[in-house]
């Protein structure tokens, strides 16, 4: 008995094309069946694996509507809706901070369908917070790229008595626990950032954490607390009001929106600098064509004109860091604040 044997051509990809399998296999019964039944087999429809993605993507926020993580995710989300003909769609996976939607997309499968909005704080802040992690930010994601950074304003209440953040410095250094800066939390963006500060600055000041930023701007307006370090993008109404007096930007330069306001480093307070960034990251071990794919189209929208003056309005620095530029930069960060984390007496929970 004559055997059949078939084989099945790759492309670079590394996928089957299953029409070419069958077709040849249907072309080899051909010589020994009746034209009718060779004709059906060949005319029969075959159903092509699909290029990616053929079906939506998600991509993750881990905090709930109207914040940073979900402003991002959607604004990057709409403009990748058009390259993914499937769409995408952003979920907000809400729960211990930003806990559990990086835990979610951590344990997603690494096909391309699942990816995170990840950021300074559920990257690299959780890991010097947390003893007990259920995800490595280095092992367990392959970062996309990053689209836009956010620096941070120490906001001070518009009656205090120090023009500049030297003085307020050694005011502290003279009277131990006198001055007080709230926090939207413990743990939060601006109690790590105000507590590393302290630390290197040599001085004592009181945390006061609230519940949320609105809570913590309530008191720090109506002259309860002293200072605040916020999310220079919401500080901003406050400092053009006047309601409340910008001391220094957290960032590495000085901002646009108020550029008589000094860097930390400017100050001479603190070798000191720190900026929220965003991106996206996929599921370790995501194939490489897919994650090829998710680049490219990722490093076309975050530097879309339109993409980079939405970011500018809502006061973010538009960047364009991928791939592995994103990986070496996600590493620095945690060298750099894990570590200095523990020095200022943040002990992981």
């Amino acid at each position: 008995m004559k055997t059949l044997t078939t084989s099945a051509q790759v492309d670079a990809s590394g996928r089957v094309h299953r029409r070419q399998v069958l077709g040849g296999f249907a072309g080899s019964l051909a010589g020994g069946m009746t034209g009718s039944l060779a004709g059906a087999l060949v005319a029969a429809p075959v159903w092509a694996q699909d290029a990616f993605p053929n079906r939506p993507i998600r991509v993750i926020a881990p905090q709930p509507p109207g914040g940073g993580f979900d402003f991002v995710a959607r604004t990057l989300a709409d403009k990748l809706g058009q390259s993914f003909k499937s769409g995408v769609v952003v979920e907000n996976r809400t729960g211990s901070g930003t806990l559990v939607g990086t835990d979610i997309a951590a344990k997603a499968p690494a096909d391309g369908y699942t990816v995170l909005t990840g950021s300074v704080s559920n990257l690299v802040l959780n890991v010097g917070l947390f003893k007990n992690l259920s995800y490595d930010p280095l092992k367990d994601f392959d970062p996309i790229g990053l689209a836009v950074s956010y620096s941070y304003t120490l906001l001070a209440r518009k009656d205090l008595p120090f023009a500049t953040l030297g003085e307020l410095v050694a005011y502290a250094k003279a009277h131990p626990g006198r001055l007080s800066y709230a926090s939207a939390g413990n743990g939060s963006g601006q109690h790590v950032l105000a507590a590393a500060l302290w630390h290197l600055a040599g001085v004592q000041i009181t945390h006061v954490p609230y519940r949320g930023a609105q809570p913590a701007y309530a008191d720090v307006l109506g002259g309860r607390v002293d200072v605040f370090f916020d999310l220079s993008s919401t500080a901003r109404v406050h400092v053009e009001s006047g309601s409340l007096r910008a001391l220094a930007v957290s960032g590495s330069t000085r901002l646009p929106m108020h550029p008589t306001v000094p860097t930390l480093r400017e100050t001479g307070a603190a070798a000191l600098e720190l900026e929220s960034w965003f991106g996206f990251f996929a599921p370790a071990r995501t194939p490489a064509p897919e994650l090829a794919r998710w680049r490219a189209e990722f490093a076309r929208v975050a530097q879309s004109p339109d993409v980079m003056e939405r970011f500018e309005k809502a006061g973010g620095r538009p960047m364009a860091v991928m791939g592995e530029d994103a990986r070496a930069l996600l590493r620095r960060d945690l060298e750099r604040w894990v570590p200095l984390m523990r020095a200022a007496g943040l002990q992981p929970e």
